[in-house]
């Protein structure tokens, strides 16, 4: 009797209903009998045949009925092992070291095996590593690409903790183990189909011609409108080509409709139309160069129509002749290998002066910056931005936190002046204890927020002016009410001199203001050899006329001979990469500004022979600075803007942290290579 099968719950509760109610029957029965016994005897024959039928059907049926369910159960199960067998979603089980315990035909298929598959999943899926497995209750899913397929990868973790505890034959005491179910969805209709989506979505783009006026101004009357001609051609010609619409909405301006799936072609030709056009002459004696702005990945069409204005405005900045792609979260460039072109006009001078004027004019103070480790051309900026100043009777401050040696005598020019106040300069603490809400900034010599001497300044000043002639990047002073960016300006200084001449008849600049701003000129130029145009002479013979004098400037840049010994060790030790690249490290032990040096050392390697761009990289302040330099041939804009700094065409630089000097000449050579590999360098 203790073998048989014994029912519980409510299917024992339903085999017993029959039996409980003829015992409730009988209790009925004997209740009849005190109202009527003729009554009772019936009811009492009925309730004998009743139980007896119940006890008979019972005693015979319940054996059958029971042995019919186990049955049930045990074909259920090997139907149910036979449909998760053939389930079309691939299937397997594993355990909770990643080896695969049970597969199913769905997944025996995707692995082109006809026997099981019984290894660790890793070795079928190399993406699905052993930490990547689920090891809490949370399921875990991992999109997965094999052969020609993709996969959403779901794992679910199964633990056996309870079902050991119940077993018979295991002891289940500190059992923690678990199972991983392991299900595959295929995805590649679907990505092909949000592919197919993405790859027509609508890009926006507007080419400008960068020297439109200077190259007419170069060719004949007669052939003006055949050279307009020519490139609107080739620019509607590359355009089409890909499918896309071009319409000319100024003389000088189109606007570009596109699929995206069209700009990646473009991309992977690296927007050869830049080249191309520059191969367009007539007779013209400058060729013509273009920039091009493209907005994509826009939630909408408006706001791919703003991120184009944003690209072309960006592409204008950096110097043009390139192209600029923004997206939401990433800004792409391409080309910008060649200088820009200096406008021979001044009325953009004459305008920001003006604009200048009207901002200052309505503030208490002015509070004047540049970039962090300040350089002769940033301090003369600031000290012709604080002439304009005090010529508007405005209180002015300077914030300046370190004076390198290089900048010291200069600055002694001021700090031992009684001309000036003693609180000419502030550090950064001192210059927010002292900022109110009707402060005006004025940052020179730098257009990136991070590098600027007292960023907090920018957050704290409503009204923030902006005069730089560094190629604008990825990061950008945001929300300046003016901002005069000129890639084309020699230097910072030569941009507030000709600034200086707009201000008005009544201003007098004082010598020492004079010499800082011409030495500010001769550095970023090195004495007039680097990006020197017609405006960078009038600048510095409007600062001749103002009393500067040329030797007593040459005499603030006398080296000592510490100085002059790690330039040249710089020099000397210098590594010739790829016949084309001068690479050298600048000693720092016992210079107060080793940094300068290291750009000094990158323009002395400029002189060698076949030597394209030189890169000089100083230890300094747990920091890896890099100077770039090059003369024509080499952007080193583009190189340090992949080591996350920037600058000129033919001047930059970048700092590099948590990086030893062996590991960033490694960097830096691995950047080299990459870029050259790419197509943005040449060989």
């Amino acid at each position: 009797m203790s073998n048989r099968v014994k029912l519980k719950g409510k299917l024992a509760s339903y085999f017993d209903a029959p039996l409980r109610l003829g015992i409730f029957l009988l209790l009925c029965n004997l209740l009849i009998y005190f109202i009527s016994w003729p009554a009772g005897i019936v009811l009492s024959v009925f309730a004998a045949v009743y139980l007896i039928v119940v006890v008979r059907l019972g005693l015979n049926n319940r054996p059958v009925i029971l042995n019919e369910m186990v049955s049930f159960a045990t074909e259920y199960g090997q139907v149910q092992r036979e449909l998760l067998k053939n389930l079309e979603i691939p299937y397997a089980i594993l355990d909770d070291t990643g080896r695969v315990i049970w597969t199913n035909y769905a997944f025996d298929r995707i692995l082109h095996r006809g026997k099981p598959f019984r290894r660790t999943i890793n070795q079928a899926f190399p993406p699905l590593t052993r930490d990547t497995l689920p090891h809490g209750e949370e399921n875990v899913r991992i999109q997965m690409d094999f052969e020609s397929s993709n996969y959403k990868v779901l794992m679910t973790r199964i633990p056996l903790d309870e079902a050991a505890q119940d077993s018979d034959i295991i002891d289940a005491a500190g059992y923690s183990g678990s199972l991983i179910a392991l299900y595959l969805f295929d995805e590649t209709a679907t990505r092909l189909a949000i592919q197919e989506v993405d790859d027509q979505s609508v890009v926006v783009g507007f080419i400008y011609m960068d020297n439109y006026d200077e190259a007419l101004d170069s060719v004949e009357d007669v052939r003006r409108s055949l050279l307009i001609a020519l490139i609107d051609r080739k620019v509607n010609k590359y355009i089409s080509s890909v499918d896309g619409i071009c319409s000319k909405i100024e003389k000088d301006k189109y606007l570009v409709i596109l699929r995206k799936k069209s700009l990646l072609q473009l991309q992977d030709a690296h927007f050869e139309l830049l080249s191309d056009v520059k191969t367009v002459n007539i007779g013209n004696e400058m060729a013509i160069t273009l920039s091009i702005g493209i907005g994509m990945d826009g939630l909408s069409y408006a706001q791919n129509y703003e991120f184009a204005r944003n690209a072309i405005d960006l592409a204008l900045g950096r110097g043009g002749d390139q192209a600029v792609i923004k997206l939401p979260d990433n800004i792409i460039y391409y080309g910008g290998k060649t200088q820009q072109v200096e406008k021979s006009t001044r009325v953009k001078a004459r305008v920001k002066a003006q604009a200048l004027k009207e901002i200052l004019s309505s503030k208490d103070n002015v509070f004047i910056m540049g970039h962090r480790l300040g350089d002769i051309d940033c301090f003369g900026a600031a000290i012709g931005i604080y002439r304009i100043a005090c010529t508007m009777n405005r209180e002015a401050h300077i914030v300046l936190n370190d004076v390198s040696t290089s900048l010291q005598p200069i600055a002694d020019l001021f700090t031992n002046n009684p001309e000036y106040p003693e609180d000419l300069f502030y550090h950064s603490q001192e210059a927010i204890e002292k900022v109110t809400d009707n402060s005006a900034l004025v940052v020179v010599d730098v257009n990136r927020p991070s590098i600027t001497e007292c960023p907090e300044l920018l957050r704290m000043c409503s009204s923030i002016v902006v005069l730089d002639h560094h190629r604008q990047g990825t990061e950008t002073i945001e929300n300046a009410t003016l901002s005069y960016v000129e890639a084309y300006a020699s230097s910072a200084c030569e941009m507030v001199s000709e600034i200086l001449q707009y201000i008005g008849d009544n201003i007098r600049i004082r010598q020492e203001e004079a010499d800082a701003m011409y030495a500010g000129i001769v550095v970023d130029t090195n004495n007039f050899q680097n990006k020197t145009g017609v405006r960078t002479f009038e600048a510095a013979a409007f600062l001749r006329r103002n009393g500067t004098d040329v030797t007593r400037v040459r005499k603030l840049f006398r080296e000592n001979a510490l100085e002059y010994k790690a330039k040249a060790d710089a020099v000397s030790q210098a590594e010739i990469y790829r016949e084309t690249y001068a690479v050298s490290i600048c000693p720092g032990q016992g210079i107060q500004s080793p940094t300068v040096v290291g750009a000094q050392a990158a323009n002395e390697l400029l002189n060698i022979k076949g030597v394209k761009a030189s890169f000089v990289l100083t230890e300094y302040q747990n920091q890896i600075y890099i100077s770039a330099r090059s003369i024509d041939e080499v952007n080193v804009q583009i190189i340090m803007e992949h080591l996350g700094g920037g600058g000129h065409m033919n001047i930059a630089g970048c700092q590099m942290e948590d990086v030893s000097l062996a590991e960033a000449i490694s960097v830096l050579k691995k950047t080299i290579d990459s870029m050259i590999d790419d197509g943005e360098l040449e060989g």
